[in-house]
């Protein structure tokens, strides 16, 4: 069983949660870093190495951001993709968008996201007080 990932959530990064052992995936906070590709580098990879591992197995997905630049959006895009591909090989995949009930535009961004999922299944959320 692989370590799994932490990273902290900064002002401009959000934090980054894989707890391989209960196959719960979370990102949750702000996500505007100054340079996004060098931040979810190792997400990606992570991501990447935890699917291949899966097969048929499920995992859980959450998103629970407040905020994310245009640049940040490419990224969970290619996030989901990912997810989406390891849906269509047989893993059960569960994606959840968690939003602020007064955030219309990030519950927008979530149905945007989740129109994409065909084979992951997606669950758009309030975030809880």
């Amino acid at each position: 069983m692989r370590d799994p990932l932490k990273i902290e959530q900064s002002s401009r990064t959000p934090a980054v949660d894989f707890d391989y052992a209960n196959n719960h995936l979370k990102i949750s906070g702000e996500s505007y870093p100054e340079d996004v590709t060098e931040f979810y580098r190792p997400v990606f990879k992570a991501l990447d190495d935890y699917l291949g591992a899966l097969g048929e197995g499920g995992c859980r997905f959450d998103f629970a951001l407040i905020y994310l630049n245009s640049s940040s959006a490419k990224a969970v895009m290619m996030l989901m993709d990912k997810l989406e591909a390891a849906a269509a090989n047989g893993a059960t995949v569960d994606v959840y968008w968690f939003y602020d009930k007064e955030d219309d535009t990030m519950q927008e961004i979530g149905e945007e996201f989740g129109e994409d999922l065909e084979n992951a299944t997606f669950h758009l959320e309030k975030m809880v007080d």
